[in-house]
Parts: structure tokens; sequence; C-alpha cells
């Protein structure tokens, strides 16, 4: 996984051609960390409300794995891919603002869906539109941010989209009163929340619309490619199939556990929703943003000494710390104890993933960004889908019903695979 960043050779010749923030960048970097955190708290509302949904739909907990896998992560980062490409070719604000009009429809149109086939597609339909988004945020923020400064403004729309998915989880419950009690029509409560917050898409339209649309630089490591994915994808097929190894088995061991935990851990101890709601809520904002901090510096402090492969040697120890966690959701007496393991669960496994972003910018010309990044969402989606499929599979086949069992079965030998890519990528020689 040998990435490296070649200097800028800006518009005017000059190297380094943006020194410095300007507020246009910065309220533009922060406009995207909020957009993608009030698209990914759907995510973390739709977990809260699955035992809702599952009884009004009556369906299995493999169906529901589906949900989670399939509906909620391959389909719509399959289609984000050819978003992505106009991406590349168009204005990336002139998308991003469609994106956000297309998710509050969709969003809304799920909501009311009568039955669960068109429900499915409703949310694999609002999935595109997440999905879509991130890549071309991660494709902007280069051309936004001081070089300096990049993985701190990667880092930081890393924070801000974390922040949205706990409050999902968090507000969860407080959103499902207040739809019930604002949204007059005769549905069900679980299909009011989801109706509440595609709301939010129509004040997002609003402040998006005086954002910046940065020109794209030019890097020493664009000239050529031409513009050729296949071009690019065979010089560095090696480190980008190790990456894939590394980030792909671990978000079988994530997704596993962080679409179903919710639906887990009230089946297994009875416990009441809102409660669970605001301990997950809390979990996933602490280990998401508390890990960035972790994460950047232990980054600057290996790579002193490793270089290159720090990274991966970051990934694959945090991978390693892991797997006894994952063991334990086996053997857990209680609420608090599982919701303690799931946090260093959490914590370790996001440790890993908060350099991906940057490795990938890194790796991918400027041309191309967009692009690849979509791309390595869906080939890693693709992973992601497998953890929830398999963990409602075994659950539903083999161990009648004890879901937070069947996520430890299937998270421990992802993380043993993702362990030993990232040793071996960590052990190739630097490239240039």
């Amino acid at each position: 996984m040998a990435l490296t960043a070649a200097p800028d050779i800006g518009r005017d010749g000059g190297a380094g051609a943006i020194g410095k923030w300007s507020g246009p960048a910065l309220f533009t970097v922060g406009f995207l960390g909020v957009t993608a955190g009030v698209q990914m708290s759907d995510r973390g509302l739709q977990a809260i409300l699955l035992s809702a949904i599952q009884n009004s739909f009556a369906v299995s907990d493999a169906t529901i794995g589906a949900l989670q896998g399939l509906a909620g992560v391959l389909v719509g980062s399959a289609i984000a891919v050819p978003l992505a490409r106009l991406a590349d070719r168009l204005s990336r604000k002139g998308v991003l603002l469609g994106l956000i009009v297309g998710w509050t429809a969709l969003m809304a149109l799920s909501a009311i869906a009568p039955n669960f086939p068109l429900f499915f597609i409703g949310r694999a339909a609002s999935g595109v539109t997440e999905f879509a988004m991130i890549p071309i945020v991660y494709s902007m923020i280069p051309d936004l941010a001081p070089e300096r400064h990049r993985v701190t403004a990667n880092l930081t729309f890393a924070a801000l989209m974390a922040a949205g998915a706990s409050a999902g989880y968090y507000f969860g419950d407080a959103i499902l009163r207040a739809a019930d009690l604002l949204i007059p029509f005769g549905l069900d409560p679980w299909r009011k929340a989801i109706l509440l917050l595609s709301l939010a898409g129509v004040p997002l339209l609003a402040v998006g619309l005086p954002t910046v649309d940065p020109p794209r630089r030019i890097i020493a490591s664009d000239i050529g490619t031409t513009g050729s994915l296949a071009l690019f994808l065979r010089d560095r097929w090696r480190a980008v199939g190790l990456f894939v190894g590394v980030a792909g088995s671990l978000m079988i061991a994530v997704q596993a556990l962080n679409p179903l935990i919710a639906l887990a851990l009230e089946r297994r101890f009875n416990a009441d929703l809102g409660v669970i709601g605001h301990a997950l809520g809390w979990v996933t904002l602490i280990t998401s943003i508390g890990c960035l901090p972790v994460a950047g510096f232990l980054d600057r402090m290996l790579g002193k000494r490793f270089g290159l492969s720090a990274r991966p040697i970051i990934m694959g120890v945090s991978a390693a710390a892991a797997i006894p966690c994952a063991a334990m959701l086996m053997v857990a007496k209680d609420v608090d104890w599982a919701l303690t393991v799931v946090t260093l669960f959490l914590f370790l496994t996001c440790t890993a993933n908060a350099l991906v972003p940057t490795m990938l910018q890194d790796l991918t010309p400027a041309s191309l960004r967009a692009r690849s990044f979509a791309i390595w969402s869906f080939v890693v989606s693709i992973f992601c889908a497998i953890g929830p499929l398999v963990a409602g599979a075994l659950s539903d086949l083999f161990m009648h019903g004890q879901l937070l069992l069947a996520i430890a079965i299937t998270a421990i030998p992802a993380l043993c695979i993702s362990v030993g890519c990232a040793a071996r990528s960590a052990m190739r020689p630097s490239r240039q």
C-alpha cells in the first residue's frame, strides 16, 4: 500500500498553489461535513427503528440483514459510480446539490412505501445519494484545503459525518416522538420519523447555494494517466488490491456489528429502545470522533520511523486488537458489558479506517479522484453487505435468533484476514 503525494503543479505553474485557507473554502468544507452528517443520520435512525420496521412488514432477520447490507450499502455505492464520473467531468457543486434534492425526495417516498419490496427499493435509492456524495467530497477537499492541512480537513469532515451518524442513534427516540406529534397523517410512527428527517434537506439546499466549486488542481502524479482509469489501475493494481483486502475485510467485521447491534441488544437483554439509542449515539460519537486525533498522532509518529508502511501498520494493529473485543460479545452478561465491548471495538476499527481517505487521495490523480473514490466505495461496500447478510443468515439458520452471537462469529474471521493483508502491505517496499 505504498502511497506518495507529489508536489502541486498548480494552474500557474507554481508549487503549492493553495497556501492558506480562504473563508469560502472553510465554509464549503463545513457545509459538506454537515450535509453528509445529516444524510448519514438516517442510517442511525433506521437502526433504531429496525424492530418496528421488522414487525410492520413481518420479515426475518436475514431480510433485515439484506436491508442493512444490500439496500443500505451495496446498491447505493454501485449506482454512485456513474454519478462520480459525472462529477469528474462536470460541476461538483451542481452534482452535490442535485444529490441533496434526490435524498430528500427518496427519503419521503420510502417513508410511505406500502410494502417491504418498495421500502427496500426506496432505501436503496436514497443510499445512492449518500454514497455518491462522499467520493465527490473527498475529491474536492484537496482542491479546497492547503496541502499541510489536508489530513486535518479530511478528519474534520469525517468527524462531522460521524456526529451526524451518532445523532441518528441518540435522537432516534426523540425524532420518533416528535414526528408522531407533528405529522398528522395516519402513518406508523416509524414512517413519520423518516418523513420528518427528510425535511432536513430543504435548509441544506438553501445553505449550499453560496458554497464554492473549486477548480481541480493538477499534481505531478497526474501526468501520464490522461484521465484513464484503466491506465491508473494497471499501474497501481498491487497497491489497490492490498488496500481493498485490508479495508474490505475490516468492513465485513464493522458492518456485521454496526447496523444490527441495536436490534441484537434489544433482543438479547430485553433493553429499552430509547436507552439503547442514547447509548449507541454517544458510543458512535465518541468512537468516531475520538479516534481521529489518535489516528493523526499515530500517523505522524510512526510515519517518521516507518514511512509509507505506517498506515497499514496502524490498520493491522487496530484490527488485531479488535479481535478479542468481538470474542467478548459472545459472553457478555448484561447490556452495560456489551456496550463497553462495542465501544472499544468501534474505537479500534474507526482508528484503523481514519486515514483511508488520505491514502486514496495520495494514490489517485485529480482527474480520476471522484471515480476512484466511488469505485473504492463500491468494492468495499460489497464487503460491507457481506457483514449484515452473513450475521442475519447465521442468526436465522443456525443460532435460533441469537443475533449478538452471530455478529461475533461473523466479525472474528474477517478481522483476522484484515490483519494478514495489512501485514503483507506493510512489508511491501515503497513506490514513488
